[in-house]
């Protein structure tokens, strides 16, 4: 006899999504959905049946702040996803994305100018992956997403960088506001995007996100030029679709910034305007800012505002690693700024910057100059080697390289604990400051020399309270982007272990802000075990949960579908399996082999049922 099921998950403790209590049970699914779930359902009904006795069953995880617009032209399955649970991605964030397609017009090379230089990733892939473009517009981008043998299910958000750079060109898109005609075609656009079931619109005001081309390299990304009429224009459109607005704001202009997130209010825009921005984060160097960012939420969400206002949450200590001077945080810092205009493998472009005298002294005076903020705090005792050719500095500070450098200089042959650490003091400047140092480290070494620095969350009781606030959601796991720089695929999977430490009650919560909560906030139709719904399924293992530890499980890989080295997590093991509309996709230890092969995941759109 044919059997009902195709698959039965036996004995599983369920966390369904809604945050109520676990319950042990079994869960059956065919073509693709969940057919029943209950206690003691009929094995012999099942094709197939799944042992998850002891396991956790949870919906699959939704991971709401990633640039894998780009890797999925190249591998449509996205293992690195999956392998950590997560079934969804929300893609086009920060204002840059894919939803025109390559907008290569004469000169202009729209994704390489925006995503080289903003999200590190090296121009020879971003070049494989427009290859792959053969889309001009918005229908379109949903059409090829559709053709692709996905993995997880992608969702959408029509980016504003993109949006400008189609209606205005380049040029113009960096150098002046929108006619009349311009901007009503710019709100048409929009809407045809949010007819289509585009989630929401990304805007970007970060103001050191350049512009990777020449002759632009000097420029932001276009979202940053747009004034106050342009934004309130386009949020109407999201607003009255009831879409979410991703903010990725202006730290530094925050009295712009408040202003700006006003138009979440519905009591002053007449309806709330969702909004997710980033981010709450525990600074290392501002450790009161993180109570402002729930205050403002709080604010934001009030009786008196009547908002819609979630900051988003890594759910990780924030560590950032660099190759000499390939790092994010130094477009904070306007004298390495000409560094990172080159492409990442020019190490002949920067050598001939690094050895210029004229920057070498205007990179000590920006260094010594205490009105500059930024992340990078400047001090050689924050910044931890995990690589050099000079094997004695790995596990270092820089402060002890230079410590012992001096020392060395002044006389003492014995702080030179090699005959290569010998050769590398003999190599420095003499007498050099901290910052001249610090520049010479770059210049010889180049990204032969890999640092990190801790930027925020290390404070486990505030990243707690961070994550569990009401009024933020987990996420800025920012996967698929900053590849040797950045690595919280498993963001997921912490928060879990956060709560696991707690009680199963604080697990259910933890399932429910993964999974229900950020579905409905954009208006998804995943994150629940309901009847009927599309079996997206994740089983994780508790006991290698609370064992799994992500600093140690942190990899530096060569990728073959990328042609490159790529920083990630390995959390095998903790993960038992991964189902995507009924197909499991992860075994625990390694993809199986429907993933890319097999068309599970599709490209998600808005379902009407956001109500959170």
């Amino acid at each position: 006899m044919a059997a009902d099921w195709d698959l039965l998950i036996r004995n599983a403790l369920v966390f369904d999504g809604s945050g109520a209590p676990p319950q042990v049970e079994d869960l059956a699914v065919t073509d693709g959905r969940i057919a029943a779930r209950g206690p003691g359902l009929d094995a012999s009904r099942a094709a197939t049946v799944h042992d998850a006795d002891g396991h956790w069953l949870m919906p699959g995880l939704l991971d709401i702040h990633t640039h894998m617009d780009l890797e999925v032209e190249l591998d449509a399955g996205l293992s690195e996803v999956v392998r950590h649970g997560t079934t969804t991605c929300v893609v086009g964030n920060c204002s840059i994305g894919t939803a025109f397609g390559a907008q290569r017009r004469g000169t202009d090379d729209p994704i390489l100018d925006c995503f080289a230089r903003v999200e590190n990733i090296p121009k020879n892939i971003l070049e494989r992956c427009v290859a792959q473009m053969d889309w001009h517009d918005t229908a379109g981008y949903l059409a090829h997403l559709d053709g692709l043998k996905l993995g997880p299910n992608i969702a959408p958000l029509l980016p504003h960088s993109m949006l400008r750079i189609e209606v205005m060109g380049m040029e113009a898109a960096i150098s002046r506001s929108p006619s009349d005609s311009e901007l009503a075609r710019m709100e048409a656009l929009l809407e045809d995007a949010m007819r289509q079931g585009y989630v929401g619109f990304s805007t970007d005001n970060i103001p050191f996100h350049y512009l990777a081309n020449e002759p632009h390299t000097e420029a932001k990304i276009p979202s940053p030029y747009a004034n106050k009429r342009e934004h309130r224009r386009l949020l109407d459109v999201v607003r009255e679709h009831d879409r979410v607005w991703q903010a990725t704001p202006d730290a530094v202009n925050r009295l712009g910034t408040f202003k700006r997130f006003l138009y979440t209010s519905g009591r002053l825009f007449g309806k709330p305007l969702r909004t997710t921005a980033l981010t709450a984060i525990d600074l290392v160097h501002d450790r009161s800012v993180w109570k402002v960012f729930l205050q403002l939420s709080r604010f934001f969400n009030s009786w008196l505002m009547q908002g819609k206002f979630h900051f988003q949450v890594l759910s990780t200590p924030f560590l950032l690693w660099s190759e000499g001077a390939i790092s994010p945080i130094f477009e904070e810092f306007a004298a390495t700024r000409p560094l990172l205009a080159c492409d990442v493998d020019d190490r002949a472009g920067r050598q001939a910057i690094l050895s210029n005298p004229e920057y070498i002294e205007r990179f000590e005076r920006d260094w010594y100059d205490k009105r500059i903020v930024s992340t990078f705090q400047r001090d050689l005792r924050v910044m931890r080697i995990d690589a050099c050719p000079v094997g004695e500095w790995c596990g270092e500070t820089g402060a002890d390289v230079y410590a012992r450098l001096q020392r060395f200089q002044h006389g003492d042959a014995s702080a030179a604990r090699s005959d290569a650490e010998r050769a590398a003091f003999e190599a420095a400047p003499a007498a050099p400051s901290e910052a001249r140092f610090f520049l010479h480290l770059l210049a010889h070494y180049d990204r032969d020399l890999r640092w990190h620095i801790v930027v925020g969350n290390d404070r486990p009781e505030v990243l707690e309270q961070l994550l569990f606030s009401d009024y933020t959601l987990p996420g800025f796991n920012d996967s698929g982007a900053h590849l040797i720089n950045l690595a919280f695929f498993d963001g997921n999977l912490l928060t879990l272990q956060i709560a696991q430490r707690h009680s199963l009650d604080k697990v259910a919560l933890a399932v429910r802000r993964l999974t229900r909560d950020p579905a409905a906030f954009f208006g998804l139709d995943v994150g629940t075990l309901d009847t009927g719904a599309q079996a997206d399924l994740t089983l994780i293992d508790p006991e290698a949960l609370a064992r799994y530890d992500t600093d140690a499980n942190r990899q530096m890989v060569y990728r073959d579908v990328l042609g490159a080295e790529q920083l990630v997590n390995r959390s095998d093991g903790v993960v038992d399996a991964v189902w995507i509309a009924g197909t499991q996709v992860w075994d625990g230890s390694a993809p199986t082999a429907a993933l890319g092969r097999e068309r599970l995941g599709r490209p998600l759109t808005f379902s009407g049922r956001a109500n959170a």
